[in-house]
């Protein structure tokens, strides 16, 4: 156990990667991916450390960083933001080099979690699954990496995903102003193109472009396409500075992708208007951030689309998802596709044509095992 940005976390790394997740709330971050001569460390650590800010603020908040799993997704009555998960304290069950198994009981679900993170030899990628077991009834869940643009110029970074069937803006108010809080989108404003998403005051703006709007928090949801034989696996892709982040999921267990564009919209405590930069890259099956009651009885305008799912307590199911990076070339720009290229390889492909291959076994994200 180490003490990292403020929180004691446990570490585990290879050749290529190395990782840290926090003990309470099992937050990933930092993570450094080598990449040739280059390191680079694309999630975000919050920019004020544990005990520097409100000690009454859920974990959350207080160690918030990287990725982290939500049971349930989003606000509760009688609980923590986002879940126990999210905030409560992990127990360890396996670390070694290259794999850590963590557990816990949820109090405010009833669920038990198993957590795995593990990694692989010659890639620079994370292997990320959730078992849960114990549970009962409609659940919202998901998975909350949090990007870190900060260092980025205006617009010099990019966002996309797979093809989606449905796009909108969150339906209510986001960003309170008499929270101190502002936002710049069109409240349940629908869009089929990130690059054309409306606003509030008129017009359009492209949210596949960022740091942008400065001053402003913003929340979309694209909901993704089913995935076919051509492409078993639906993806979200962030291009920073010469390189590519992604994450591979099964769109049947994590059905939408949520983008928390975070750029000083909030001014008070503990964020202050410091958090800049950052995007939530979300995959989620959720009624965008709202509560699971929301979630349970969604009225989303466009049918079938999952916004919780049914768990009996007796089974046990699995939840995973690949993250990785890749280096690009110069002027790489939009990742356009992101393909398989058979067993343990995919190609990533940018708008502008250029091509690059990156070393991952995309058929975990997918595999099925519920027994």
């Amino acid at each position: 156990m180490e003490t990292i940005h403020g929180a004691d976390c446990w570490k585990i790394g290879n050749e290529l990667v190395t990782l840290a997740v926090t003990r309470e709330g099992a937050h990933m971050a930092p993570v450094v991916f080598r990449l040739g001569e280059r390191e680079v460390s694309p999630y975000s650590l919050s920019p004020w450390k544990p005990d520097e800010v409100d000690s009454e603020l859920p974990v959350l908040l207080k160690v918030l960083r990287g990725d982290f799993f939500c049971l349930p997704f989003g606000p509760q009555d009688d609980g923590p933001p986002h879940g126990d998960p999210a905030n409560g304290e992990w127990t360890e069950v396996e670390v070694a080099d290259d794999r850590l198994v963590l557990t816990m009981d949820c109090s405010d679900s009833g669920a038990k979690l198993e957590r795995e993170l593990k990694l692989k030899s010659g890639e620079t990628a994370i292997y990320y699954e959730v078992r849960i077991s114990g549970l009962e009834g409609d659940w919202s869940y998901g998975n909350h990496p949090i990007i870190d643009f900060s260092s980025l110029g205006d617009g010099e970074g990019f966002l996309s995903v797979s093809t989606f069937r449905w796009g909108s803006v969150y339906p209510g108010v986001f960003s309170d102003p008499e929270k101190n809080e502002f936002q710049t989108l069109e409240a349940n404003g629908e869009f089929v193109d990130l690059q054309e998403v409306p606003l509030a005051d008129g017009g359009f703006t492209d949210v596949s472009r960022f740091p942008s709007r400065s001053g402003f928090e913003d929340l979309v949801m694209m909901v993704n396409d089913a995935a076919t034989d051509e492409q078993p696996f639906a993806w979200s892709a962030a291009v920073l500075d010469g390189y590519v982040w992604f994450s591979l999921k099964d769109p049947a267990d994590f059905p939408s992708t949520l983008f928390w564009l975070s750029n000083g919209g909030r001014k008070d405590g503990p964020w202050s208007g410091k958090h800049v930069g950052r995007v939530g890259i979300e995959e989620v099956c959720s009624h965008f951030c709202d509560r699971v009651d929301d979630s349970r009885v969604s009225e989303l305008p466009a049918e079938g689309i999952p916004t919780t799912r049914r768990f009996q307590a007796e089974e046990t199911k699995s939840l995973r998802i690949v993250q990785a990076v890749a280096g690009v070339p110069e002027k790489f720009g939009r990742v356009a596709s992101i393909c398989p290229d058979g067993p343990g390889k995919v190609v990533i492909t940018s708008e502008s044509g250029l091509t690059v291959d990156a070393a991952v076994d995309w058929e975990y994200a997918i595999f099925k095992d519920q027994s």
